[in-house]
């Protein structure tokens, strides 16, 4: 397929270097010109030859609309575009009723895969209608992982995001429950290495996970975490999952719990929140403090710009 793409921050970037390996040509654009294959979006979408023309819009959340507003003006009937970033659920409907009206169709997809997505592919979970998936199933087929699992239409418009934002709600208790488990380790004096501990986990445990294995990866580069503060910022995900319990009435004891303790964090250092922030460096490439350089001082992620964090 031929496609045009909104962002080329850690996960555009390699999203697009990931679909081009798979051989279809992706039309990069992003405000920084070293990255963009088009000088703005006329440019970008005049480069997309076939029909339907389809845009992936992978930007954060508050500037969605903008860019969903000029790319409206620049397609067409039949023509796709889809939201891959964290937005909230709660704007696709709309989002999809307006460009409906241009005869522009609309899907919702959320993304998780972090900076090891170029490479293990990436979980999708996608909101609109069939006929419209279908359309693009080529390009998710080629995004996610190889092998049957990785890709879910999870319903209507809104569907993806709002999964997608459960998924990072569970993220967040999964996270926590690790990072209160290596605490009471490193507080426990007759255990002589809490690195090693964490890694016997890895093969036979019931709590083996790829985010273990982020966090000895993270104690294998730090072993005590020494050089983190216990700082750790949230993206927005958790909260929303917590109003949406709240509205729903379900209990999220751990995820609201989890979600707490990150805002705990911000004001006493918390030896846990250093894993926290250690395994979101891990498989985000998020930004963290330097506990030696203060708490101004921020230190990329692996190949990010303090400025501009990872959009995962």
């Amino acid at each position: 397929m031929q496609m045009g793409l909104v962002g080329l921050g850690k996960m555009g970037g390699n999203m697009r270097e990931r679909l081009r390996e798979a051989g279809h040509t992706i039309i990069g654009y992003d405000t920084n010109p070293e990255l963009s294959d088009a000088e703005d979006l006329a440019a970008m979408v005049a480069q997309i030859d076939r029909e339907p023309q389809v845009v992936w819009v992978m930007v954060p959340d508050r500037v969605v609309d903008p860019v969903i507003e000029e790319l409206s003006g620049l397609l067409g009937e039949g023509d796709v575009i889809i939201d891959g970033g964290n937005s909230r659920w709660i704007h696709d409907s709309p989002r999809a009723k307006k460009l409906a009206e241009k005869g522009i169709e609309y899907l919702d997809c959320g993304v998780s895969g972090g900076v090891w997505g170029i490479t293990q592919g990436y979980a999708l979970m996608v909101g609109g209608d069939e006929t419209t998936v279908a359309k693009v199933q080529p390009i998710f087929d080629s995004l996610k992982p190889a092998g049957e699992f990785g890709f879910v239409h999870a319903g209507e418009h809104g569907a993806g995001h709002f999964a997608k934002m459960v998924h990072n709600g569970i993220e967040y208790a999964i996270m926590q429950a690790y990072a209160e488990g290596w605490e009471l380790l490193e507080a426990a004096g007759h255990v002589t290495s809490v690195r090693e501990t964490f890694n016997s986990w890895r093969e036979g445990s019931v709590i083996k996970s790829w985010l273990l294995d982020l966090a000895v990866n993270a104690l294998n580069e730090d072993e005590h975490l020494d050089r983190l503060a216990g700082y750790a910022e949230d993206s927005g995900e958790g909260r929303w999952t917590v109003e949406a319990a709240l509205d729903l009435a379900v209990p999220v004891p751990a995820i609201s719990n989890a979600l707490f303790a990150r805002f705990a964090s911000r004001q006493d250092e918390g030896p846990a929140m250093k894993m926290i922030a250690a395994m979101r460096q891990q498989f985000g490439g998020h930004a963290v403090k330097d506990a030696a350089a203060g708490p101004e001082h921020v230190e990329a992620g692996p190949g990010e710009d303090p400025a501009h964090p990872a959009e995962q």
